[in-house]
C-alpha cells in the first residue's frame, strides 16, 4: 500500500496569483480610517505613529484636505504599509469569519500502512492548507512503496517521541519534540519513527 496521503485527505490545487495591478482604487479616507482601526489605534495614536497633527489625520480621514506626497510617506510609514497600498484595498478584504475546532482525538482517522493520519479541520470546505496529527507506524524507509511527494509546500512539526525525515536530495535529518521542517513537498519524502513508541507529528500541506 502507497503511504501517499489519501485523496480526500489531501486534494491540491495551483491557485491563479492576484496581481496587486488588478485592484481597484479606493478613495483614501476611508481606507486610513479602516487601516488605523485594523490596528486598534485611536485618532491621536495614530498621529502620532505617522508623525501627523491628530487635525491634519483627521481631515485626511474626512475628506477634507489632500495631503502632500510627504505626509503619504508619513501615513505609510506610520500604518506600516507601502504608499500604494494607501490606495488599494487588501486582498480578501471581505471578512469571511470561517473556524473549524477539532478537539483532541476528534478528527478524522485516516490509517495507512505506514501513518496514520488524524484529519484536522474537516468540515471547513475550499480550505487553503489541510492540516492533520500523524502517528508514525513506519521504522524503516524499505517499509514504503517509494517516495512520497505532490504538489504545494509542507510543514511538519514534531509533537513526541524522535523521528527521521528522508527526503530525496538531503541526508536523512533525526528531529525531536519541537524541531519543526517547511520543504518544498514535490520533492520524495518519507518519516519513519526512530524512538522506541511511535512518533507523532503535525503536518499542514499547502492547498492553495
Amino acid at each position: 500500500m502507497k503511504s501517499n496521503p489519501t485523496p480526500s485527505l489531501i486534494r491540491l490545487a495551483r491557485a491563479n496569483g492576484d496581481d496587486a495591478k488588478d485592484a481597484l482604487p479606493l478613495e483614501l479616507g476611508p481606507r486610513v480610517r479602516s487601516l488605523r482601526k485594523a490596528h486598534g489605534w485611536t485618532l491621536e495614536q495614530a498621529a502620532k505613529h505617522a508623525g501627523l497633527a491628530r487635525s491634519t489625520l483627521s481631515k485626511i480621514e474626512n475628506g477634507q484636505m489632500s495631503p502632500t506626497y510627504d505626509a503619504l510617506k508619513k501615513l505609510a510609514v506610520g500604518l506600516e504599509i507601502s504608499v500604494p497600498q494607501l490606495f488599494t484595498p487588501p486582498r480578501n478584504s471581505q471578512v469571511s469569519g470561517r473556524m473549524a475546532v477539532t478537539k483532541s482525538g476528534e478528527g478524522a482517522a485516516h490509517p495507512t500502512a505506514t501513518y496514520e493520519h488524524e484529519m484536522l479541520a474537516g468540515p471547513l470546505t475550499h480550505k487553503k492548507m489541510m492540516p492533520y496529527r500523524t502517528t508514525i507506524r513506519a521504522r524503516d524507509f524499505e517499509e514504503f512503496d517509494g517516495w512520497v511527494r505532490h504538489d504545494g509546500e509542507e510543514f511538519l512539526f514534531v509533537l513526541t517521541g524522535v523521528i527521521q525525515l528522508i527526503t530525496e536530495f538531503y541526508e536523512p535529518i533525526e528531529m525531536r519534540r519541537g524541531d519543526s521542517a517547511y520543504y518544498d513537498a514535490t520533492m520524495g519524502h518519507n518519516v519513519i519513527s526512530t524512538s522506541a513508541e511511535d512518533a507523532t507529528i503535525l503536518w499542514v500541506t499547502s492547498l492553495a
